[in-house]
């Protein structure tokens, strides 16, 4: 009985506020999406770019991460009608408004120390 209670004044895990921020933090939570969204936010903006800001990462995983990106509405892509057509992306505004909300959890990361500690790294 008492258990009814705590959840009657509590939302389950399964509310939509709940599994929204669930949503949200498996997606950056991703292995390579906040190193991605990390090199987008400090000016890569061609395929190369980013795979030169994000060591380790193969083609085949950055491309199938831009496009998750791309179609959470995170990133934009623009195709430029050239000869060879380029592709450039960039950090929505959201995408934007994401890495600005992530800024404090960085900070809090660094207060606590830790084994990927470098303070060298500065912002989001």
């Amino acid at each position: 009985m008492a258990n009814e209670t705590l959840q009657g004044a509590r939302p389950a895990i399964h509310e939509p506020s709940c599994r929204s921020f669930q949503d949200i933090v498996e997606l950056v939570g991703r292995r390579w999406t906040s190193a991605i969204l990390l090199a987008g936010r400090r000016g890569a903006r061609r395929f190369g770019e980013y795979r030169g800001s994000v060591p380790g990462i193969s083609d085949r995983l950055l491309a199938q991460r831009l496009k998750e990106l791309e179609a959470e509405g995170l990133i934009t892509r623009t195709v430029i009608p050239s000869t060879p057509v380029q592709i450039r992306y960039a950090l929505s505004p959201d995408g934007e408004e994401l890495m600005r909300i992530l800024q404090p959890l960085v900070d809090w990361g660094y207060r606590r120390g830790g084994p990927h500690e470098d303070r060298s790294a500065g912002t989001v």
